[in-house]
């Protein structure tokens, strides 16, 4: 068989490393890849957002399936042109994308529609974001750009202050690009987050495993935003009550509101939750795997992976039992120096561990220049380890971390510690 992955990150490395457990034989495919993924097969020298090009590669290589990592060419719309070349791909198309690539229309949907999620509003002018905010003078506040911003768009105001100047560099410095033309301002929602990742064919759906990842860059949940500093899952307060409410209050109501508004998605829905006093509450969806979440859900899996995407395309994943090990992963971000705003590239990375039997280095900005592996991004490796315990587990992420050689990686040191505290 023959797999094409689209991507360049942890996410996406750590796809081919599981078709590549599955089907040791398989011919593994990434465009474009990283260091870690040219150990599993053939890096492809194409751009994501290239899609022109991955569609002309794909017709004459013919795939036997492409899975797709990352946000932007799905809601830039590649699912549509493989489809329409009579490619087979996996993930939701255009039209469902949207709800990654654009948080005002995910929020008017969600008020729409009744679904539980924090007020607030969306606008187009930074002028009236502004009197919303002094009007609504309860903080913290959460101010989101609109668009795609690498998971980077979100900012948490403390202060007045804070908030007029997140809405100016949203909208008027367009410090996230053209993500900035809208936005959207909603209250803080105190409580503990959690990452829902949900299969489904556009018909049934399976739950996989809660995981929860760190966003803060620093220990204690401090500093700004990020991409995702690491995960770890199952998370252990996922109980069967909880996962029932989840169910019954969150993922069968959200599948009902995109079958009203007629979004046919088919591929991996990752619904940010918070759980707050009154219950779950909706923050955000993506259209993907979360990455780092991605890299501590796949080595869980029992079922191979190939069956579940073949089944989510097929829509027949009602028929489909998807088994995962009762075991605990987590999986440790490294950082480059300089990261989020200015990462710095090109430092030398050594002593990367090899894989072992509950051990594997998943690689993200990394780049293979003759003998030499090298930075390339701003997150770096994912250091990711499972077992039967979740201390254990934590445990031999971080011995593994530690092992690595990068001048000026940063690392959060507590990710899945105090859990129960959380």
């Amino acid at each position: 068989m023959k797999y094409l992955v689209i991507g360049s990150g942890g996410r996406e490395h750590a796809f081919a490393w599981r078709l590549k457990k599955d089907e040791p034989d398989a011919q593994i495919f990434v465009a474009p890849g990283n260091a870690g993924t040219a150990q599993l097969g053939t890096n492809v020298p194409i751009a994501v957002t290239d899609l022109e090009a991955l569609v002309a590669w794909a017709e004459k290589e013919k795939p036997d399936l492409t899975v797709v990592g990352p946000e932007a060419p799905l809601c830039a719309g590649v699912v549509d042109l493989f489809e329409a070349a009579g490619l087979p791909i996996f993930g939701p198309n255009k039209a469902a994308a949207r709800l990654e690539g654009s948080k005002v229309y995910t929020k008017n949907l969600l008020l729409k529609h009744g679904l539980p999620t924090a007020p607030g509003a969306c606008f187009t002018s930074a002028a009236d974001a502004l009197a919303y905010s002094r009007a609504h003078a309860q903080f913290p506040q959460v101010l989101k750009a609109d668009g795609l911003a690498a998971g980077k768009g979100v900012i948490i105001a403390k202060t007045a202050t804070e908030a007029e100047d997140a809405i100016r560099q949203i909208m008027d410095a367009r410090v996230f690009g053209d993500a900035g033309n809208e936005m959207v301002i909603e209250d803080f929602l105190p409580g503990r987050e959690m990452s829902v990742h949900v299969m489904t064919d556009g018909i049934g759906y399976k739950l996989l495993p809660i995981s929860q990842d760190h966003k803060k860059l620093l220990d204690g949940d401090q500093g700004p935003n990020t991409g995702g500093m690491g995960a770890y899952a199952p998370a252990p307060f996922a109980t069967p009550e909880l996962i029932a409410r989840l169910e019954g209050e969150i993922v069968e109501p959200v599948l009902a509101a995109f079958k009203k508004e007629g979004i046919d998605f088919r591929g991996i829905l990752y619904i940010g939750i918070i759980w707050t006093a009154a219950g779950p509450q909706i923050l955000e969806f993506n259209v993907r795997g979360g990455d780092p979440e991605t890299q501590v859900l796949l080595p869980l899996l029992a079922t191979p992976l190939i069956e579940v995407l073949r089944a989510v395309r097929e829509q027949r994943l009602g028929a489909l039992t998807i088994e995962f090990q009762k075991l605990y992963a987590v999986t440790v971000v490294m950082a480059a120096h300089g990261y989020p705003d200015k990462p710095r590239t090109g430092d030398v990375i050594t002593q990367i561990p090899e894989e072992s039997s509950n051990v594997v280095v998943f690689h993200g900005g990394t780049v293979q220049k003759g003998n030499n592996c090298l930075s390339s991004g701003g997150r770096i490796l994912s250091p990711t380890a499972w077992g039967e315990e979740l201390t254990t587990s934590r445990q031999e992420a971080y011995r593994n971390t530690e092992k690595i050689v990068l001048a000026g990686v940063h690392y959060r040191c507590d990710i899945a510690d105090n859990v129960s505290l959380r």
